[in-house]
């Protein structure tokens, strides 16, 4: 029995039940958000421990070993998703106490945010096809429902879009599974690699492949259904914005990793090559999309199009390298990505406007956010010696030695156009001087205490970007070592079913 696999959801299920207890306390909802939160991310340090010490965790639920039972799985990439949960839920929590206006939480708005983050860790943890797919479901409605709190007119619009594109995934990968379980007859991943190791009908399994890949690529926003995640993710608080920006696609990102690495893996070829053009679209029409903007988040949000990308090209080449390297940009941009959104929220609190053209002067006025906004900026554009820099350098040097040139040279061009869309940040809203009254909103008043609670998450998280800059070797160290696991699929499988010649696990 390994108890530190389940808390991971449990802990959040449980703060999301207790901020119900105290629906109408205001107090104990934004004590039970941070206690939570920072609950998880002890709980995902512990998994992450016991992980990298004995290897791969396995919980059977209810005693019913697999494939018969529901069984949670812990491998090194499951964990260190875990971990970067809890990280980001601790650093959004909060933030939120200074941004959650009273009517979103009055309508629920720290219940939800549990909810969505049991939901992420479930999805992280599930070693069963179908339960991936309630998690998504349950990410989902959460994620739906904190869209949509304030019910202004962009949000319905965003939050419509959000989810229509999103049910279309969901129904893909439900019929997906349906198929996949008439043909192997079982919803355990680790059961469904073993058998379908055995079947003949090899032009059903790259069909069902490709069912995946578009399910799964419409979830991590891939080349050509992303435009909902541009379209959406400026509208919500802007600590929801954080949220989604850092975790939602990478969800989407996992489950490709998840089941090309362990489920449909044997004739790479196909499904890869597709993957690989898939990479270099989205990283291209991403940062196209960027370079138009004039408004903070929708930049910020096409650059989650693109950086997707970098992530998938990992995957596509399939090498260990480039596994490592993909595993290492997640890590990356999970971190980079929220914070950049945090920033913009400071910006948007002490100027009210999120358009650049109405921004100017934060250089001479806030020196201290004009740092805080370069870190991960800089990093995510993938400049030296910061966390993207190491993050790009390997998939690009994993491109160059499997020979795909034209992939790599979009990464290259994509990571200058990255850096453009920073400097049109920097110059437009630090650099420039304050634009003529008129031109600008009226500026709204900022205590200093809630002023803290906003910058606190976002300088813990530019830490963060700077030591895995600075200090690279563990993080790499885990990545090479989640690469191991990913690309010995047989070792996940015995973990969950144990030696066919064995006892069992």
């Amino acid at each position: 029995m390994s108890p530190e696999i389940a808390l991971p959801i449990l802990m959040p299920l449980m703060s999301g039940a207790v901020s119900l207890v105290f629906w109408r306390s205001r107090l104990m909802q934004r004590l039970v958000a941070v206690g939570g939160t920072a609950g998880l991310l002890t709980t995902a340090l512990w998994l992450l421990a016991s992980v990298s010490r004995e290897g791969i965790l396995v919980m059977h639920m209810g005693d019913w070993v697999a494939p018969f039972g529901i069984s949670l799985v812990a491998d090194l990439l499951g964990a260190i998703m875990v971990v970067l949960t809890g990280i980001i839920g601790f650093a959004v929590a909060i933030y939120s106490l200074a941004t959650a206006g009273r009517g979103h939480e009055a309508y629920g708005y720290f219940p939800l945010m549990h909810l969505l983050l049991a939901g992420v860790a479930g999805a992280f943890l599930t070693g069963d096809i179908f339960n991936l797919y309630v998690w998504f479901e349950v990410m989902l409605v959460a994620s739906f429902a904190l869209l949509i709190l304030g019910s202004e007119k962009a949000q319905m619009e965003g939050a419509i879009k959000y989810v229509t594109l999103n049910l279309l995934s969901s129904v893909i990968f439900l019929i997906a599974v349906g198929l996949l379980y008439g043909m192997v007859g079982t919803l355990n991943m680790a059961d469904i690699a073993r058998r379908l190791a055995t079947v003949e009908e090899q032009g059903m399994v790259d069909a069902l492949a490709m069912m995946f890949m578009v399910a799964f690529g419409i979830k991590a926003a891939a080349f050509p259904l992303f435009f909902w995640l541009p379209a959406s993710y400026h509208t919500p608080p802007v600590a929801v914005s954080a949220l989604f920006a850092g975790l939602l696609t990478k969800v989407g990102v996992y489950a490709l990793f998840r089941v090309f690495t362990l489920i449909f893996h044997h004739s790479p070829g196909y499904t890869h090559e597709i993957l690989l053009w898939g990479a270099g679209l989205t990283m291209l029409t991403g940062v196209l999309g960027a370079a138009a903007q004039y408004e903070f988040r929708r930049i910020l949000s096409f650059h989650i199009v693109s950086q997707i990308g970098y992530m998938i090209l990992g995957l596509a080449l399939f090498t260990p390298l480039a596994i490592v390297g993909g595993v290492f940009y997640i890590i990356h941009h999970i971190i980079v990505k929220t914070n950049l959104f945090l920033v913009s929220g400071i910006v948007h609190r002490l100027r009210g406007s999120y358009q650049l053209k109405r921004l100017g002067g934060f250089y001479r006025s806030h020196p201290w956010l004009a740092v805080l906004f370069l870190i991960p900026a800089l990093s995510l554009a993938g400049i030296p010696p910061l966390s993207g820099f190491l993050a790009k350098f390997i998939v690009i040097r994993a491109g160059l030695e499997a020979e795909a040139y034209g992939v790599t040279a979009i990464a290259l061009l994509v990571g200058l156009l990255t850096l453009y869309s920073m400097i049109k940040i920097w110059s437009e809203v630090f650099w420039k001087s304050v634009p003529p009254e008129g031109e600008v909103d009226p500026y709204p008043r900022v205590r200093q205490q809630e002023l803290w609670l906003m910058v606190a998450p976002v300088a813990g998280l530019a830490l963060c970007t700077l030591s895995i800059g600075f200090y690279p070797a563990p993080i790499h160290a885990l990545a090479e070592a989640s690469a191991t696991q990913l690309l010995d699929p047989e070792g996940y499988i015995q973990a969950v079913l144990g030696d066919p010649g064995g006892e069992g696990p």
